[in-house]
């Protein structure tokens, strides 16, 4: 073989050795790439999750954000499969939920729980209630109940033992407070007519409501076990692998200090917390 074919083949050879190599590396970086939806109420959890999606980013997940108006649209969203996952409700409202529309949507892990506020534009304190002040509760059956204890626990009224109370079962209101139960996204605005409201958390925040300053808080104690907000799945992913990566890229101290951080007490990380 004479010297330039020699060179010729050499060439060849190692033009070939080079794109095979080449196309080694295209293999590996185009890895499969899991896309997840997950759906919240509000943009304030947001900056909750635009950590956690850069975070699931190097584990192969594209989290995707999709926010809701209000409670009644996620978990029909994520039965329907519009979403794989939602963050924005705690164990009686998905327990409540599942049994309305013979679901079985599955709790795949912790994230916070909320105090809810008795929140007010006129009054500081409990003892200032007159009679017939209007106070606005959410009119969706968990937090309608929640919220009548709420003004038990104020001793502002009095309940029966029902373990989901409504109006109907108070047994004693003094004051004749006039108790009005609207959509859950509307109480913050009613505290312009009404003498006070039940506000959740999410919205809450939402309207710059400080829990601090409410007219009367829940407490954090044994009571609240069923309020811990929760990440739901449903029930034939709760064990896939992006799930369980999500769950876990929540749990962290990174997130912890987050909500400790830029929810100024109105939220407590709840996945290691001692509630006794």
């Amino acid at each position: 073989m004479n010297k330039r074919i020699r060179r010729i083949l050499l060439g060849t050879a190692s033009v070939l050795a080079l794109g095979l190599v080449l196309a080694g590396c295209g293999k590996s970086s185009s890895a499969k790439t899991t896309t997840v939806k997950v759906g919240i109420v509000g943009t304030d959890d947001e900056k909750i999750w635009k950590p956690i999606a850069q975070d699931v980013k190097k584990k192969g997940i594209n989290l995707k954000i999709v926010t809701f108006t209000d409670y009644t649209q996620p978990n029909q969203a994520l039965n329907d499969k519009q979403i794989d996952l939602n963050a924005f409700q705690h164990y009686y409202f998905l327990d409540q939920w599942n049994k309305a529309h013979k679901a079985d949507l599955t709790p795949v892990g912790k994230t916070a729980v909320a105090p809810l506020g008795l929140f007010s534009k006129k009054l500081k304190k409990v003892s200032e209630f007159k009679k017939g002040d209007q106070i606005v509760i959410p009119n969706d059956a968990t937090n309608e109940g929640r919220a009548l204890n709420l003004l038990k626990n104020a001793g502002l009224i009095k309940l029966d033992n029902a373990k989901l109370p409504t109006p109907k079962n108070v047994t004693s209101n003094p004051k004749h407070l006039k108790i009005t139960a609207v959509a859950a996204d509307q109480t913050p605005r009613s505290l312009d007519s009404a003498t006070a409201a039940v506000v959740n958390n999410t919205y809450a925040v939402d309207a710059k409501l400080n829990i601090k300053h409410a007219v009367y808080a829940e407490k954090i104690d044994k009571n609240v076990k069923p309020y811990i907000n929760i990440i739901v799945s449903r029930k034939a992913d709760k064990n896939k692998k992006a799930v369980k990566e999500i769950v876990k890229a929540y749990q962290t101290k990174k997130i912890a200090d987050i909500i400790n951080k830029d929810f100024k007490g109105t939220e407590k990380p709840a996945w290691n917390l001692d509630i006794k």
